[in-house]
């Protein structure tokens, strides 16, 4: 397949049935050329080897002002107003020196140890938040669950008060999902507006959190300016939540479907930290890894992408590919599920990514054990996915309780 091929044109189906699709391009090959729903052409990698190198190879590059070239130079609009661009220009998007510079600043506070001094505070929170729903028959686990435990855990890390919690999961979905031009600058520009007044605030009156503390080594080091601050600051806060939002909604879904893999994970709570690292694999909260484009040609399995092209990674595709997970499509909490790609690999790897398995684990044990008759309150078929590429995640879980 050269790059002059008629690229296979995808629509809404990649969002509601990202397996199955990601199944078909694999069967093509690896890497293919496709036509994004909004007509963007890229290439797509579904194959787990192929997407494992694109993640590390320095030649799939990220800048976001050469990204907004590009897509000006295929006749699409990029990436919205000045709020949004604002915003978006964080070390995701980066390359080194500058993705080096600041990851350096948030490393430490992501660390597996760092992160475990959170657990008696993530307990706390589980358990508050089972006990506001204990009385109930009935309940979406999203709103009620799976969305306020994140979010408070991230807030309060990062010193975000609790009343404003609310309003900022609200602009975070808008500009995570498929939402209008407007909804999405409307959005940013609340989002940046919130996040200029609370660096201040913290400007003025330091805490003990993560965002005091990231204000105070980019004075002493002069190596974090106030653009870089406020993007830091968005990407923690949305990455900090939305992941694992989904993996814990996602990984309840995914075992109230499948009884026999439920009542193993019942029968033997030990398995859960591994459990955690199935559900990755299984069905991950993110689906396309964020835009890459090829600074040079690279070859890559059996085509070769030209330079100047859009790069996607499919990370449900690639966890699913039986060339490295035999029977990917089961449901399995025993299998060994290392290898997975559903934080990312490489330099880019999901910094939050232990914070997010502590969550997790808590917030499953805590929730199979409160409610042993825990199901599913609809049919699977009539759920859908949240209208978005990069997230995978449901937009209601109802759930009988008992």
């Amino acid at each position: 397949m050269r790059a002059s091929d008629d690229p296979k044109d995808l629509g809404e189906e990649l969002i509601q049935e990202p397996h199955r699709i990601s199944s078909l391009l694999r069967e093509g090959g690896p890497v293919r050329k496709v036509r994004m729903p909004r007509g963007l052409d890229v290439w797509i990698v579904t194959g787990h080897a192929e997407a494992r190198a694109v993640l590390s190879d320095s030649r799939m590059a990220k800048d976001r002002k050469a990204i907004r070239r590009l897509f000006e130079r295929f006749g699409f609009e990029s990436a919205g107003d000045n709020a949004t661009r604002s915003l978006s220009a964080h070390m995701l998007n980066l390359d080194p020196p500058d993705h080096t510079r600041l990851r350096k600043l948030v490393n430490q506070a992501f660390t597996s140890r760092t992160v475990s001094r959170l657990r008696p505070r993530v307990e706390q929170i589980t358990a508050d938040l089972l006990d506001g729903i204990g009385d109930a028959e009935h309940t979406d686990l999203l709103p009620t669950f799976a969305v306020p435990l994140p979010i408070r855990v991230i807030c309060e890390l990062l010193g975000v008060h609790a009343g404003d919690q609310p309003a900022f999961v609200k602009w975070s979905n808008t500009m995570g999902s498929w939402s209008t031009p407007e909804e999405l600058r409307t959005a940013a520009a609340k989002m940046r507006a919130y996040l200029v007044d609370l660096i201040a605030s913290k400007r003025v009156e330091p805490a003990d959190d993560l965002l005091s503390g990231l204000i105070q080594a980019g004075d002493e080091n002069d190596s974090l300016s106030g653009d870089e601050l406020l993007s830091m600051a968005f990407l923690l806060l949305s990455a900090g939540f939305e992941t694992t939002v989904n993996l814990i909604a996602n990984s309840v879904f995914a075992l109230l479907r499948d009884p026999e893999q439920l009542a193993a994970l019942r029968a033997d709570p030990a398995l859960l930290p591994g459990a955690i690292e199935e559900f990755l694999r299984y069905d991950g909260p993110i689906h396309l890894a964020t835009l890459r484009f090829t600074t040079e040609s690279v070859p890559m399995g059996d085509v070769e992408i030209p330079a100047g092209e859009f790069v996607l990674v499919s990370l449900l595709g690639a966890n699913r590919d039986a060339e490295r997970f035999g029977d990917p499509d089961r449901l399995d909490v025993t299998r060994a599920a290392s290898g997975h790609l559903a934080f990312g690999h490489g330099i880019h790897y999901c910094v939050g990514a232990p914070l997010a398995r502590l969550e997790a684990e808590i917030a499953l044990g805590a929730l199979l054990r409160r409610f042993p008759g825990l199901s599913l309150d609809a049919d699977p078929e009539t759920l859908r996915w949240r209208e978005s590429t990069l997230i995978h995640g449901l937009e209601t879980l109802p759930v009988r309780l008992r």
